[in-house]
Order: structure tokens, then C-alpha cells, then sequence
């Protein structure tokens, strides 16, 4: 069993909760002091999922970017070159292929808002090493949507992709993200989409 707590770092239980131990080697927390930047009890992982098919394929958007481990959180790695940023809230990951995951950017701190005014999702395929930035059919003027931690999901073939925002819109793809079909823009702020 693996969680991730948001400034709490991300902790392991090898028998069922009887005890825990950290995991967040190579985790940077930048809003410490330098010496305590990679102390494990203040990582802010917003979000942690696992595939499902590959249980030791885990990704979690942290307030300090986009990290990936291929081995159970014993290492994990930073995904830097990501456009518009590395900041957000949401993440999913393909049920069958650990190396393909999407997010939704913003900027982060005090303005919490789509970077540049647009709604974008990145996607990577290679387990970290590019990323697309996909865009057609999402607000790319003016766009204030906010997409918390529980609100993007993905279906159990993988191809189908639902997020909703703080401003009440709601999205899906058919396609892993390659276009998106606004389904609202009427509804309260959404806080959670998954598929059942």
C-alpha cells in the first residue's frame, strides 16, 4: 500500500499498515529552506496514482513538479521540460501502459490559474521523457479553470479522458486527449470525475 499526502511526502506499507516508511528519494520541495528541500516529511505530492498493470509505474504531480518512479517510489524522477508547467493538481495514468499519463497545468502560488489563459493537457507516452501539449477543443483565451486533484480521470480501455474545472466546465476526449468535447460550462466548481 502506497499513499501520498500532501505535505506529508509519500509513504509505504509493506504489511497492510502495520508500518511505514518513506519514499520520496529525489523529491524536491523548493518552498523550504535548501537544507530541507529534500526531507521526505515535507514533499507535497497533489496527487499520486499508480497503473494499474504495472503497480510499480506510479506518477505524482507535486507542488513542485511532475515526478515518475518505475520502482515503487524507491527513486523518483523529475520531469523538467514540460510545457507550459510543471504545476497542477490532477493526474491519471493509462491502466495498462505505466509510461503514458496526462495532467492539466497552471501556475502556481498566488495566481492559481492556466498558464498563458489557456486550458491545455499535457501528455507524456514515454514515461516522462517529452510531453504533448494537447489543446484542440479547450478555451485557449481568457480561460480561468482551475482542475483540482480528483477532477481528471481516465477509463479502463485508456482512450477515453473526462476533467472538470473550478469554473464549472467539464470536458472529455475520446482520443487520449488528442481533441476534447465540452460537455458543460454550466455547473458548480467540480471536485471529483471518475468513471465507474
Amino acid at each position: 500500500m502506497t499513499v501520498g499526502v500532501s505535505c506529508g511526502g509519500v509513504l509505504t506499507s509493506p504489511d497492510g499498515g502495520d508500518s511505514w516508511e518513506t519514499r520520496c528519494k529525489s523529491m524536491v520541495a523548493e518552498y523550504m529552506p535548501p537544507e530541507q528541500a529534500e526531507n521526505p516529511n515535507v514533499q507535497d505530492p497533489h496527487l499520486m496514482v499508480q497503473c494499474p498493470a504495472e503497480p510499480d509505474k506510479m506518477w505524482a504531480q507535486h507542488h513542485n513538479g511532475i515526478f515518475v518512479t518505475g520502482d515503487a517510489g524507491e527513486q523518483w524522477n523529475r520531469c523538467t521540460d514540460v510545457d507550459p508547467s510543471t504545476f497542477g493538481f490532477a493526474v491519471a495514468v493509462h491502466p495498462e501502459d505505466g509510461d503514458t499519463a496526462w495532467f492539466v497545468p497552471a501556475v502556481k502560488d498566488e495566481h492559481r490559474i492556466p498558464a498563458d489563459g489557456r486550458v491545455v493537457v499535457t501528455r507524456t507516452r514515454d514515461g516522462g521523457l517529452t510531453f504533448d501539449k494537447l489543446t484542440q477543443g479547450l478555451p485557449q483565451v481568457d480561460a480561468y479553470d482551475i482542475v483540482f486533484r480528483h477532477a481528471l480521470d481516465v477509463d479502463e480501455t485508456g482512450q477515453r479522458l473526462a476533467f472538470g474545472s473550478t469554473t464549472g466546465s467539464l470536458w472529455v476526449s475520446e482520443d487520449q486527449g488528442d481533441s476534447w468535447t465540452t460537455l458543460s460550462r454550466n455547473l458548480p466548481p467540480v471536485y471529483s470525475v471518475i468513471f465507474s
